[in-house]
């Protein structure tokens, strides 16, 4: 859950009466917290560090996310550094914990930027957070002696200063460029006008399709009427229940009810399917595929 306006302000001013670590003392607690994972401790590290997590997260609020959510993500970054730290590789801890933290918010940020994913690779990221200052300055440079950039070369040159491919200039530049828009917001000003939803095509099937498709199960239907008055009773009859049944009557079953045998009642299903195909023999592939 967000933080609100009023508790933020009270974060900042208790981590601004934190106690100041020095090194010894730095170290000490990162030792009871990595072997004895001494809760006060890790608390105490925490504590003494979290007006670094919120100095770092006011650098981002250019991006529109809430100042609590920033130093929420902040904090996040700040209980990972402090979990994976390890005090005997000689660094402080404060400059392990900026990477944690800056990578916590950034995350934060790129997620919520846009509904759209924005990107989530190491050279995304980079130009996600340094695409239009990079830009910026090239622009100044090159106005500085005397050129000016077309939109191919502005892009190569952003590519090469940032170390990331062309095409993801190509792609990041694009979705900065703008934000989310409803779909259903009008094209328009006017009270009556088209939403942008009533431009996208509609997957299902379409009017003339329905049309046809129930037409020509019609037509279906009725070749397989005509075709089955050709037949006498008990031929009827045994089409009926061995291809018109949801579950398929067996020969023997049939045989049984007719008092014939089951070789009988073969014969006079294809007696019977031969006389249905004699009357369809000019119809669709369908009713072939039916009675095959």
């Amino acid at each position: 859950m967000a933080l609100d306006a009023p508790q933020d302000m009270s974060l900042s001013r208790v981590a601004m009466k934190a106690e100041l670590l020095d090194a010894e003392t730095e170290l000490k607690l990162a030792y009871a917290w990595r072997d004895h994972r001494d809760e006060e401790a890790l608390h105490r590290l925490i504590t003494a560090y979290m007006r670094l997590a919120i100095s770092m997260a006011s650098k981002f609020r250019r991006y529109g996310a809430p100042m609590g959510d920033l130093i929420q993500e902040a904090s996040l970054g700040l209980m990972k550094a402090a979990d994976k730290f390890d005090p005997d590789r000689g660094v402080r801890f404060s400059t392990y914990a900026v990477w944690w933290i800056k990578a916590s918010i950034q995350d934060y940020v790129m997620r919520n930027w846009s509904m759209v994913r924005t990107g989530s690779t190491s050279s995304q990221k980079s130009l996600f957070f340094n695409l239009r200052r990079v830009q910026a300055r090239l622009e100044r440079e090159a106005l500085a002696r005397g050129e000016e950039l077309d939109r191919h070369q502005m892009r190569q040159a952003i590519a090469m200063e940032i170390g990331v491919p062309l095409h993801d200039v190509e792609m990041m530049e694009g979705r900065l460029s703008g934000s989310d828009f409803s779909l259903n917001a009008t094209q328009s000003a006017e009270d009556e006008g088209r939403e942008w939803i009533d431009t996208i095509e509609d997957e299902g099937e379409h009017a003339t399709q329905i049309v046809e498709h129930e037409h020509d199960t019609d037509t279906l239907r009725g070749w397989l009427v005509e075709a089955l008055s050709s037949l006498n009773q008990r031929e009827r009859f045994i089409v009926t229940e061995r291809k018109l049944r949801d579950e398929a009557r067996t020969l023997e079953s049939l045989g049984t009810e007719l008092g014939l045998s089951k070789e009988r009642v073969r014969q006079l299903e294809a007696a019977a399917f031969q006389k249905m195909r004699k009357k369809l023999e000019t119809n669709s592939k369908e009713v072939h595929a039916f009675l095959a």
